[in-house]
């Protein structure tokens, strides 16, 4: 697991408590922030999906050679 998927993992959880936060106090600018958040740490999450993905196919290439 590389460092995008932990950071994407971190902006998550921190997204959902500010929109938890923003819904419990009735601030909806809070609340979307953390939405964004949250949509910013599963691009980052897809991103090390992909990284780890490619990084397995070299290792699986040069295994071969």
């Amino acid at each position: 697991m590389n460092e995008d998927r932990v950071k994407g993992a971190v902006e998550q959880a921190k997204g959902k408590v500010k929109e938890a936060a923003g819904k419990a106090t009735g601030d909806e600018k809070l609340k979307r922030s953390g939405q964004a958040d949250q949509v910013a740490g599963k691009i980052q999450n897809t991103v090390g999906g992909v990284k780890d993905a490619v990084k397995d196919a070299q290792d699986r290439t040069e295994d071969r050679h």
